[in-house]
């Protein structure tokens, strides 16, 4: 098979100019801040949390009441923390909140809390916990 030549002026016959020595440190610094960025965003996210929660059971005790327990592990025992437990209602709306205080002790600790509720509930959960608590719910 033969070789077609190609069409004169269609193509530049002009080379690229290679990468200057600055150019190449800067896109390499430039990959590498955009590497450790997102290893750090990801760390944040995806790593594993400080404190967490969950339900491993609820009862319902009438139309106007759920109990609701929870397991609560923690990476430092010996700081207090609160959880905030919900009620919800067969129309998804929250029917009940409380703030459970876990004082220190354990890692892991099991509680159990009943909530009341304005609507029949059909399940209880736990919505988060942090370290940050309140003053009201505070025992110092």
């Amino acid at each position: 098979m033969a070789q077609r030549a190609l069409p004169e002026g269609r193509y530049s016959k002009q080379s690229r100019k290679p990468l200057s020595k600055w150019t190449r440190w800067a896109l390499l610094a430039v990959a590498v801040a955009v590497g450790a960025l997102v290893a750090f965003v990801g760390y944040r996210n995806l790593g594993t949390k400080p404190i967490e929660a969950k339900q491993t059971a609820f009862n319902f005790l009438g139309d106007d009441r759920v109990q609701v327990s929870f397991e609560v592990s923690r990476d430092q025992p010996e700081r207090a923390a609160v959880c905030i437990i919900r009620a919800r209602s067969k129309d998804g709306d929250e029917a009940g909140r409380r703030e459970v205080l876990i004082p220190p002790g354990n890692s892991l600790v099991v509680e159990t809390t009943v909530l009341r509720t304005s609507k029949p509930p059909v399940t209880g959960e736990v919505f988060g916990c942090s370290y940050q608590v309140p003053a009201y719910l505070s025992t110092s």
